[in-house]
């Protein structure tokens, strides 16, 4: 198989966010009760604790006040009190889920409304209809990023041979006994390879990469995943043509996880993920 296929399977990284979402507490505001049970019933079955929903927003506001919950999932269109102004108002409040990660998921998908939402206080802000693949990235995405929050900003990121410095905007490939090695990337490659390897082995979707890496792109086209698939597959060669020294059998460094996801392979396993 030609490596640089985008068909190459790592081990299913989805299975891995057991781990992630293990002992998790999850607020839903959905006004929907078919869509609040299946969104509440793939957490669960994803490792979540503990998923509560509210059909509106004072419910919910009334429950991020008392309970600390590791990540909100609010729809905007809710009766009574609207999506947005319950986030607002939990932000203001500094109950015990005030600073808690916030994704927005509702059928408003405009720009503008998109803008309003992240203005408003969301973290992540995703238009229906969303399949579980995106939407499960999506909440492993704000977990990583709410736990980095006490970490040092810009601290190096460590994968086996390699050295990511956000800061400094380099990647290194250190072998022992060997010279250091600068690996020479575009920004945009630059950019890709940091949000993959900040995931640290979890998926990474192909929207979520076009809406952080490519951002200068203000709407998502059409033929976005061939554009992605075009440079990831440029990004491999590169990758392996600038480190030799790792082995072939840990090439391509990129791999595909289900239909729409990437992960940089976790090196810290002896098997290469």
């Amino acid at each position: 198989m030609d490596q640089d296929s985008t068909t190459i399977e790592a081990a299913d990284p989805f299975a891995q966010l057991a781990e992630v979402f293990a002992g998790r507490r999850a607020l839903v505001l959905e006004d929907d009760p078919a869509l609040a049970e299946h969104v509440a019933g793939r957490l669960l079955k994803s490792g979540f604790a503990q998923v509560d929903r509210f059909d509106t927003g004072e419910g919910a506001l009334e429950a991020a006040g008392r309970h600390p919950y590791d990540i909100l999932i609010l729809d905007r269109l809710t009766a009574g009190m609207d999506g947005l102004e319950t986030l607002k108002r939990i932000r203001a409040g500094h109950g015990p889920s005030s600073d808690a990660p916030v994704l927005m998921l509702t059928a408003l998908g405009g720009e503008r409304q998109k803008v309003e939402g992240l203005l408003g206080g969301a973290d992540d802000y995703l238009a229906k209809p969303v399949g579980d693949e995106e939407l499960l990235a999506r909440i492993a995405s704000q977990l990583r990023r709410a736990s980095r929050r006490a970490r040092p900003a810009g601290a190096d990121i460590v994968n086996g041979p390699f050295r990511l410095s956000p800061g400094a905007r380099t990647l290194r490939f250190e072998t022992p006994g060997a010279e250091t090695c600068l690996v020479d990337l575009s920004p945009l490659e630059f950019a890709i390879v940091c949000e993959l390897m900040t995931a640290r082995g979890q998926p990474v979707t192909k929207t979520m990469l076009w809406d952080r890496c490519w951002v200068e792109w203000k709407f998502l086209p059409d033929n976005f995943v061939n554009i992605i698939d075009a440079r990831i597959s440029a990004l491999r060669r590169r990758l392996k043509e600038q480190c030799p020294g790792l082995a072939d059998a840990l090439h391509p460094l990129i791999v595909s996880a289900r239909s729409q996801s990437l992960v940089f392979r976790d090196l810290s396993d002896p098997n290469g993920g």
